[in-house]
């Protein structure tokens, strides 16, 4: 019956609707263990947004890279020398909060426009040109500044705390006043680009582009794709996300420091795989991510309100959920070729 209902809605919709179910179960859970500590609670699930807005855009790109066949692992440096950039222009050179935005965010363009150049029309391999990156990234991030910079400019504090609160929700505290939930700017932002970067992939002939060269590098030029330009302009589109996703993620901590961001790159991989895309490319989906990412933070909750758990627990859970999906979509991945053989002969 399941290997029934696998083959009707199809390999990648079965492992997107694992990640959503086991997201779902997790919070239910959740809610019946710690009941007493008002896990049900809107604005606790709202939080799962609010820490993790940044590792959602970072995801969302890392997504869109790893369908087209390839990987970035300086995402985690680029944050980090994006907050630290940011902290920097605002509070040692003055610089507005706007153009500093502006700045970091040309400087993503241009550094994905040169990774994308080097992988794309140089043909090397995008492991070696991202650890580059990696490597290139932190160690600007400590160049700038060796210290922790924290960032005191008003407008930049105004968006990071800015609260957006929702008119239903809400609950009487001790003192019978009604709390409200609410988010951040950042969540609208990282709302946003899962959006938009979702019927991107989805609905133009950008988007489909990355789901054929990713599946089959060959076939996509045998149907006039221009690989090398699809591959630059991904690069391109991602360099631009790593540095929005510092952005966010620095709204979050208004400041910059060098091991900011430690490990991002690879919970961002984890958060993408976890949501059903394949190492191999060609298929992926961002609204998979979300739930990866999502999965990561509810168990971080977990930890959080049972009090007496290492924050380790976290890395060790999210490694064992990534080995089990990905030997599920190996399973899936050979089921599948062993029907099309069958299918054959």
């Amino acid at each position: 019956m399941l290997r029934k209902f696998r083959e009707k809605i199809g390999a990648n919709s079965f492992l997107l609707l694992i990640t959503i179910v086991l997201f779902i179960v997790m919070y239910i859970v959740g809610m019946i263990v710690f009941r007493n500590d008002n896990f049900g609670r809107l604005q606790v699930f709202l939080n799962l947004f609010i820490s993790n807005a940044g590792l959602i855009v970072a995801s969302v790109g890392m997504t869109m890279v790893l369908i087209s066949g390839g990987i970035d692992i300086s995402v985690g440096s680029v944050v980090a020398v994006t907050c630290m950039l940011l902290a920097w222009m605002m509070e040692n050179k003055n610089i507005g909060a706007v153009p500093a935005i502006i700045i970091v965010l040309v400087l993503g363009i241009i550094y994905g426009l040169i990774q994308g150049l080097l992988i794309a029309y140089l043909k090397i391999q995008p492991f070696i040109v991202t650890l580059a990156g990696m490597f290139f990234c932190r160690g600007m991030t400590a160049v700038i500044s060796s210290d922790m910079i924290s960032i005191k400019n008003e407008t930049f504090l105004e968006l990071a705390n800015a609260k957006i609160y929702l008119p239903f929700g809400g609950h009487v505290n001790k003192k019978g006043v009604m709390l409200y939930p609410y988010i951040y700017p950042s969540v609208i932002i990282a709302l946003v680009v899962l959006v938009l970067i979702f019927f991107m992939l989805k609905y133009t002939k950008f988007g489909r582009s990355i789901y054929a060269v990713g599946g089959n590098e060959q076939s996509a030029l045998l149907l006039g794709l221009n690989v090398r330009l699809t591959k630059l302009k991904v690069y391109v589109l991602n360099g631009f996300l790593a540095t929005l996703a510092g952005f966010v993620f620095c709204l979050n901590t208004s400041g910059g420091f060098v091991e900011q961001a430690k490990g991002f790159e690879m919970e961002a991989i984890a958060s993408s795989v976890i949501g059903g895309t394949l190492l191999t490319g060609g298929v992926g989906n961002v609204i998979g991510c979300l739930f990866g990412v999502l999965i990561k933070g509810t168990i971080e909750t977990f930890i959080t309100f049972k009090g007496t758990l290492s924050s380790w627990w976290t890395k060790i859970v999210i490694a064992a959920l990534l080995c089990f999906f990905i030997i599920l979509q190996s399973i899936l991945a050979s089921t599948k070729h062993k029907r099309r053989k069958a299918s054959k002969i």
